[in-house]
């Protein structure tokens, strides 16, 4: 197994948003996430993938 988990903070990091913008995507399931014990986790490979369809999408 090569992939790589993140969590919020590095995930708001990664996309240059604040923490609270990321959380809030995530709730509203417009980022791919997942929650463990009530925090939120992302496989960086579903965030490539999410990426490349949000440029398609322009």
């Amino acid at each position: 197994m090569t992939e790589h988990i993140m969590t919020l903070k590095e995930v708001a990091k990664y996309l240059k948003l604040t923490e609270k913008t990321a959380y809030r995507l995530a709730a509203e399931k417009k980022l791919p996430g997942f929650k463990v014990g009530g925090s939120w986790r992302f496989k960086s490979e579903d965030l490539e993938t999410w990426i490349e369809e949000q440029k398609d999408k322009e």
